[in-house]
């Protein structure tokens, strides 16, 4: 089990939402002569405790993203199947008890259902998902089958058919992630060039205006909880515009 951070060392300013991009699992594996997909092998083993550390730095919501809508469509089918796998492993290996006794809630957003059709992930999620309902402490939040843009034209038709004003508030509401703060830290692993970045489907990009943005040439399978720290330690001390 992870330590708790020391109280006296716990920054102030700390974000309330943090989102993780989880990029370079395949460079990470090219680069040891391996197959491409083992890198998702070894970025699942990293998974949990970075989120866990993040709940432990007092950080109440944490978003992961697990897979886009193009790594479940356009890649090779034979990592896809395997990245299904991997996404099953994580699923079942996420404890249950442990999120009820941490008090945290975990939800799956994205088109996962319509993309994978598969009936384990949909029964673990739900149970995920029913069982943790009533916790409110911290929130856990894992993107499956994600696509920014799919988001906001569901966001518009769901406004068009319901005959509402477009608001900040209704659109806000109209989101998958009508129930999540906006966020203030994205943590985007995997970038060769941090001068040179790209963004991936519209990422959150509603609740993403306004967020401080880390870049790392670290790939995911060798990010750690010191560079957690790092990156979390920095945004204490930046001073936020928030558009001003």
């Amino acid at each position: 089990m992870l330590q708790m951070i020391n109280k006296k060392t716990t920054p102030k300013n700390l974000p309330r939402h943090v989102a993780f991009i989880p990029d370079g699992n395949r460079r990470w594996a090219t680069r040891r002569g391996l197959a491409p997909w083992k890198g998702h092998r070894e970025g699942k083993k990293i998974f949990y405790s970075i989120v866990q550390e993040t709940f432990n730095a007092g950080i109440p919501y944490v978003t992961f993203w697990a897979a886009s809508e193009e790594n479940l469509l356009k890649r090779n089918p034979i990592e896809i199947k395997f990245l299904v796998k991997i996404i099953c492993e994580v699923l079942r290996d996420i404890s249950l008890k442990e999120l009820r006794d941490k008090k945290i809630r975990l939800r799956v957003l994205g088109r996962w259902q319509e993309i994978l059709h598969d009936a384990r992930i949909d029964k673990r999620i739900r149970e995920l998902e029913t069982k943790t309902a009533a916790s409110n402490q911290k929130h856990l939040t894992i993107l499956l089958g994600y696509s920014g843009k799919q988001e906001i034209m569901q966001a518009i038709r769901k406004l068009q058919s319901d005959a509402q004003p477009a608001s900040k508030e209704s659109v806000k509401a109209a989101l998958w992630t009508k129930d999540l703060p906006p966020l203030d830290l994205i943590i985007r692993t995997g970038e060769t060039d941090p001068k040179w970045c790209h963004w991936s489907s519209g990422f959150m990009m509603w609740d993403a205006a306004d967020a401080e943005m880390y870049f790392t040439e670290t790939f995911w399978p060798d990010f750690s909880k010191e560079e957690l720290h790092s990156v979390i330690n920095g945004f204490s001390k930046r001073r936020r515009k928030l558009g001003s």
